[in-house]
């Protein structure tokens, strides 16, 4: 007797089928108010000349703000769909690096270097150890010597799942020891963001600065 055959769809459906049937203030994540990120970032010398990696990009607020201030942006998303939407958005723009990858697997060659990483809720949705792994490897890769690392995940009092996924969960001392000696923590602070749904969801933000 044949069993049932499981429908598994790969991460790039999975996110293509959230942003393709969600207008962004439904989806679980969405800030139209990113000064959290932002008090994080003003904390960093001369922010606004630098090139940012979001390796979330999604359809995320912030993009619009990092642009009015300057900077250069590298927005890589898992999913082609959110980065179509966001690229209607916004037009085309000479600051803007676009990628379209999933942030688990090695970055392609040619990438530029870049002085800040913002990761909000992006980290947190890799549970295999070799995901996690290869992610902490393109992130000490993707930034210079000198640049700032912001880190946005659920922590550990947060709920299990978001999005149908499972999570990773993380405090500030699993964080600082993935992070490892190349990095030195700045900053970091409980959060507590409240969903479009009005649910409460409890966020860890932390800052490292890359040892020259």
């Amino acid at each position: 007797m044949l069993g049932r055959k499981k429908n598994i769809n790969t991460p790039n459906e999975h996110w293509n089928t959230i942003f393709s049937t969600k207008v962004d203030p439904e989806l679980g994540w969405y800030e139209n108010d990113v000064s959290q990120t932002l008090k994080f970032i003003d904390l960093i010398p001369m922010a606004e000349s630098n090139t940012v990696f979001l390796p979330g990009a999604g359809t995320s607020e912030l993009v619009d703000q990092l642009l009015n201030r300057g900077h250069q942006l590298i927005l890589n998303d898992i999913s082609d769909e959110a980065l179509n939407k966001l690229k209607t958005r916004i037009g085309k723009n000479s600051k803007l690096t676009w990628l379209h990858h999933d942030i688990s697997k090695e970055l392609p060659e040619g990438i530029t270097q870049a002085d800040i990483w913002i990761d909000r809720a992006v980290l947190h949705f890799l549970r295999k150890e070799a995901d996690i792994l290869k992610y902490f490897v393109n992130l000490k890769s993707a930034i210079k010597s000198g640049g700032y690392v912001l880190l946005a995940e659920f922590s550990t009092k947060a709920p299990r799942k978001c999005a149908g996924l499972k999570l990773h969960r993380y405090s500030i001392g699993e964080m600082t020891r993935r992070m490892g000696y190349e990095f030195e923590l700045v900053k970091y602070e409980d959060y507590t963001y409240i969903n479009p749904s009005g649910v409460s969801i409890p966020y860890i933000y932390a800052l490292y600065k890359k040892h020259h």
